[in-house]
């Protein structure tokens, strides 16, 4: 078969590297897989806490919906290959899985290292070539002539280029690869120990792509506020978050919050971080904390009377015992204004609403992101309007594909960004 001979390069060992290998050796292809670390997969291990959270079994208006940026290219992507799928892939390989809360889907031994070592069984099946320590250099084009049919059935000729060789370094020695196709899996930037290094920027770059500028998301975030450091690790549960720049509302979210000693983190502000990322490259914004969002202000003013009425005679610094954390307390009776020693039964009702309005907007400037190094993904990369959403081919170099977290496209948590890997991978596997 003709096929046996087509050589395939993927560049990058990661999630989406190791699985398009996979799919492309199962189709006929000669695939060789490089890596340039020593190992495979190995932001693959630290996902998910180490526990890798494989995708989320939601139905595809959801997936759909936890998709920040590039929503309208994946389209064609996730209906091409789903999360049901990839679920079906993994547990036909041997990799029990199970469903946790928000859907989120990962393998029931809680390893990561177990999703690693079945791609690495299948791809040893699959007799693909894999190359450790080895680093891609350059990826080197040729011109390439192909006859277009134009509508009055008129020939004409247009010339673009063709991938035909990669270029790479095993320790100081230079070697090449044939390829009639090379597959750019190399990651963002977010977690540059793993080996994310934007290399793949680098490539698309120098074979004629846009890069959109690329970004820490689903990041800690910066407060201006310097006293978030004394409530370092509390976190505070059901709570609502709102972004603002002046009276315009960015964002919002319910859940659970942490402080750092630098500012916020937690899931609803790794999630926020991504709506807003951009935006904080600007200038500073406004983010507001409804400590109680289960309650209306005049629910919350009734509780506080409630409260008081129990506790006559104590001191306003003992007020909120029953309504926040200890560490919490004191600061809160100081950002109040009323003095700590003043009897709760000679509260007012302008003071309780001062109280009230705290409770609910609770505010903290917000001045930036952490960098890659704490950031979980890249928001940014290799511009899809270069890429053909059918096939994951580029649109300007024949053979070239672009696939996961090096495109411009992402998502919030809970294992959607996984997904658009594993997706993308499928896609342009299944369009050699």
């Amino acid at each position: 078969m003709e096929e046996l001979t087509k050589k395939l390069v993927v560049i990058g060992g990661g999630a989406a590297g190791m699985f398009a290998a996979i799919l492309a050796a199962r189709k006929g292809w000669n695939v060789v897989l490089l890596e340039k670390n020593e190992k495979l997969g190995k932001k693959l291990f630290i996902t998910g806490k180490g526990r890798c959270n494989i995708t989320n079994a939601c139905d595809m208006e959801e997936l759909f919906n936890h998709i920040v940026t590039g929503r309208k290219f994946m389209y064609s992507v996730f209906y091409g290959f789903h999360n049901y799928d990839m679920m079906d892939f993994l547990e036909e390989l041997g990799l029990p899985l199970k469903e946790e809360r928000g859907l989120r889907v990962f393998p029931k031994s809680d390893k990561s290292s177990d999703v690693i070592r079945v791609f690495e069984k299948e791809l040893k099946r699959q007799k693909v070539q894999i190359k450790l320590h080895t680093k891609v250099v350059d990826i080197e084009i040729e011109p390439f002539v192909e006859e277009k049919r134009e509508q009055e059935e008129k020939k004409k000729k247009s010339q673009k280029s063709k991938v035909y060789r990669v270029c790479a370094k095993e320790g100081n020695a230079y070697c090449y690869f044939p390829a009639d196709a090379v597959f750019i899996a190399t990651g963002g930037l977010s977690y540059p120990s793993t080996g994310s290094t934007g290399d793949g920027y680098y490539f698309a770059e120098k074979t004629g792509h846009t890069i959109i500028d690329p970004i820490p998301a689903l990041v800690p975030l910066e407060t201006k506020e310097t006293f978030v450091k004394d409530f370092m690790g509390l976190s505070l549960k059901n709570i609502a978050i709102t972004i603002y720049r002046g009276e315009k509302k960015l964002t919002s979210d319910f859940g659970e919050l942490l402080f750092t000693h630098f500012g916020v983190s937690g899931p609803v502000i790794l999630s926020a971080s991504s709506m807003i990322a951009r935006e904080l490259l600007k200038s500073p914004l406004q983010l507001s904390i409804d400590l109680k969002p289960a309650l209306s202000k005049e629910q919350l003013d009734t509780r506080l009377l409630r409260d008081f009425m129990e506790m006559p005679n104590k001191q306003f610094k003992n007020a909120f015992d029953k309504l926040l954390p200890k560490t919490l307390r004191a600061f809160m009776v100081e950002k109040t204004g009323i003095s700590k020693e003043k009897k709760i039964n000679l509260i007012t009702k302008e003071e309780r609403q001062k109280i009230v309005n705290l409770f609910k907007d609770f505010r903290l400037t917000l001045i930036k992101s952490r960098g890659f190094s704490e950031a979980v993904i890249t928001q940014g990369g290799v511009a899809v309007h270069d890429i053909n959403p059918s096939t994951m081919e580029s649109k300007k170099v024949k053979g070239l594909y672009f696939i996961g977290e090096v495109l411009d496209v992402d998502a919030l948590t809970g294992g959607f960004n996984l997904q658009i890997a594993w997706s993308s991978a499928a896609l342009a596997a299944r369009s050699l």
